[in-house]
């Protein structure tokens, strides 16, 4: 029995109190709106119309059930509502995975869009590297994870990705930072005959090939946590004329960062790791030869419904980020020659 179809017919023959009218507005004959207000009667154990007199009246119980059709009706509508909402990804849990290095800023602006976009659906971040990431997509314990590009893990579906460059991380005291102010330095550079450059033609001041790091060691991410941006990193290195003497090995950003500040080597990261310490300062590598890819993954089955949202949210934050030049960019102009204050605290 269609219990909802029948109260409707029954709100409707209470409110016109005629049989005739009723069927009317509901579009339908006489005869099967009668015949489902009987099965109606039937079903609850009660007549609920008196059709003894000319006019229609509703009995004791059908007052009763006026109200009560109404608030059924009224539930299962909200009801439905709510299951079309978190069909569509509007409620419920996101449970995200986000790398340890993600900048402050881009996870504050994913926070506040989700928050503002889809208030009934609630993040749920959990700070992992890409490895643990996949590991628990795969396990269903994640419903997506902001993870470095490519994805080759069977089962997985992928957002856009966005490119965010990779510039170098040296030690505020060290001599290719000395040599090169964040302003276009007005003499030669050391270890130059004249007042001309000695990096390639139509570079930017602040740039830093990699040439000019030979001789150092690399501080960069253990091989098995991605094997083919570990690779890519080491030949990209060699083909621009730096040869790491030594590397050393982080899995936390922090650990990176404390080992370029002990001089154990430099790093390659996005301006926005940088900057978590004053000490440390970064320069975009020229020719921007690395680039990091970003995107959202999710398991296709089952596939939460507001994880193919978020991965586009994602992606556009990331995006504007790159194109504004916010932190994890590289700046599209020469930095400003304002003095900073830790410059005063860390002389060389």
């Amino acid at each position: 029995m269609d219990l909802s179809r029948h109260l409707r017919h029954f709100i409707v023959v209470a409110e016109e109190l005629h049989f005739g009218r009723a069927a009317e507005v509901l579009g339908i004959a006489q005869p099967p709106l009668s015949q489902s207000i009987q099965r109606l009667e039937r079903e609850l154990g009660a007549e609920l119309f008196d059709r003894s007199r000319r006019q229609v009246e509703l009995t004791m119980a059908g007052r009763l059930l006026v109200g009560e059709a109404r608030r059924f009706l009224a539930g299962e509508e909200r009801l439905r509502a709510t299951m079309r909402q978190a069909g569509d990804g509007e409620l419920g849990t996101l449970r995200v995975g986000v790398p340890p290095e993600i900048p402050a800023v881009t996870l504050h602006a994913l926070l506040r869009h989700v928050a503002e976009e889809t208030p009934g659906l609630r993040l749920e971040l959990h700070e992992l590297t890409t490895p643990e990431q996949l590991r628990r997509l795969t396990s269903a314990q994640l419903d997506a994870g902001l993870v470095h590009h490519p994805v080759d893990v069977p089962g997985l579906r992928s957002g856009p990705v966005v490119e965010i460059p990779l510039g170098v991380v040296l030690p505020r005291t060290s001599p290719l930072v000395l040599a090169r102010p964040d302003s276009v330095p007005a003499g030669p550079e050391p270890g130059t005959r004249s007042g001309t450059e000695s990096r390639r033609p139509g570079s930017r001041p602040w740039e830093i090939a990699l040439a000019d790091l030979a001789g150092h060691d690399l501080v960069v991410f253990p091989r098995e946590t991605s094997p083919a941006w570990y690779d890519r990193v080491l030949d990209v290195c060699r083909a621009g004329g730096f040869s790491p003497v030594r590397l050393q090995h982080a899995r936390n950003p922090e650990f990176l960062l404390g080992l370029v500040l002990a001089g154990h080597g430099v790093a390659f990261e996005q301006e926005a790791v940088a900057r978590r310490e004053p000490r440390l300062v970064w320069r975009p590598l020229a020719g921007t030869p690395l680039r990091r890819g970003i995107c959202v993954a999710w398991p296709e089955r089952p596939a939460h419904p507001a994880a193919a949202g978020f991965a586009a949210l994602a992606a556009g934050i990331l995006a504007q980020d790159v194109t504004a030049g916010t932190p994890g960019t590289t700046p599209l102009a020469s930095p400003a020659p304002t003095p900073r204050p830790w410059s005063v605290v860390y002389t060389p």
